[in-house]
């Protein structure tokens, strides 16, 4: 079977203002830990343009593979920024998974 990459969104509104400096702070401090993961590639920090969507930022990245995928969601950099900082600033998001051709 061959490899197929992941990509891998959250899409999500924080506690703070929209444009804070606190919400400025919690997006770098999320590119800086998320994309230091080895499996992660082509990080991205995303910001909503559309008046059709609800929510106010994006992260974006792509895993090879879902050995990747699993890797990255057991990796302690992450599960220390869900448990310290997502679950405690972000009030809301959907979490998106797309299989890359």
């Amino acid at each position: 079977m061959e490899k197929q990459a992941i990509r891998h969104m959250v899409i999500f509104n924080l506690k703070v203002s929209k444009g804070s400096p606190e919400a400025e702070k919690f997006l770098a401090d999320g590119k800086a830990i998320l994309e230091a993961i080895p499996v992660v590639n082509s990080f991205e920090v995303l910001y909503q343009v559309s008046p059709k969507n609800d929510y106010d930022y994006g992260f974006s990245m792509e895993l090879n593979d879902q050995a990747d995928y699993d890797t990255y969601n057991a990796h302690p950099s992450h599960e220390q920024f869900v448990s310290e900082r997502w679950t405690k600033e972000v009030e809301a998001f959907l979490e998106i998974d797309f299989r890359c051709r």
